[in-house]
């Protein structure tokens, strides 16, 4: 959910649309050479293949799209409900639970989303915040292909949240790869959404990598509940030609 590249990027450029070069980001990032290279890569990836593909899927009608993205979420909440319950906020985890049950049922299997209409909406979570509680260390900054900006800790949670989700072990064989697949699907519909904003950093003269480390690095510390210092706030600002 949260920290593919393409999401990341597409709501840092919406956020700085009007961005200077970037300002210094102060954090330690002793894999930076690696971390460009992937980075690089990332980029290329999208140039040949995520982007093209991304306008042909954005010919689809939007109600289209729509549904399937609601369908990729609603088939990812029993793992989120998961990590509500490790994360021991039973309170979240039923109230997920409700959401899931009832778009299942009443949305059609997540087409459509019925429960946000009656005040259900989403307690996201996910492996990397139950890390987080747990109190595993963030780790170091790292850019993973195609998921793009991470950390160390937030890595080892996707693979967690892949396995996390009761849905893969239940599914009929047939049907068992649909989630993942919509998902994917999914994240060309945000490219398409987005594509103005990502190619404003993707393809910029400015240094995007510094840029998405900073956005990144503050805004996940942000939704874990850590504080911010003063002068990481200064660089993001500045950043952002605030």
């Amino acid at each position: 959910m949260k920290k593919t590249t393409l999401i990341a990027i597409a709501v840092l450029t919406v956020l700085g649309a009007c961005a200077k070069a970037p300002a210094p980001t102060g954090y330690d990032d002793p894999h930076e050479a690696q971390n460009r290279r992937t980075y690089g890569a990332n980029i290329a990836l999208d140039r040949a293949l995520i982007s093209p593909a991304a306008d042909t899927y954005g010919q689809v009608p939007k109600p289209v799209r729509n549904s399937v993205a609601m369908f990729a979420e609603n088939a990812s909440l029993p793992g989120v409900v998961v990590n509500k319950l490790l994360q021991g906020q039973v309170d979240d985890a039923v109230h997920n639970a409700v959401r899931f049950l009832f778009n299942s049922t009443l949305g059609l299997l997540g087409l459509f989303d019925v429960a946000s209409e009656i005040g259900l909406e989403e307690r996201s979570s996910d492996f990397g915040e139950t890390l987080h509680v747990w109190g595993v260390p963030e780790g170091d900054y790292v850019v993973l292909p195609f998921f793009g900006a991470s950390t160390e800790r937030d890595g080892l949670g996707i693979l967690g949240d892949f396995v996390l989700n009761p849905l893969s072990y239940v599914l009929p064989t047939e049907v068992r790869h649909l989630p993942k697949a919509a998902w994917v699907v999914s994240k060309f519909g945000d490219r398409y959404d987005f594509a103005d904003s990502v190619d404003s950093i993707l393809y910029s003269d400015g240094d995007g990598y510094g840029t998405l480390q900073l956005y990144y690095l503050d805004s996940r510390r942000y939704e874990l509940g850590q504080v911010v210092e003063d002068n990481e706030l200064d660089d993001l600002y500045d950043a952002y030609g605030g």
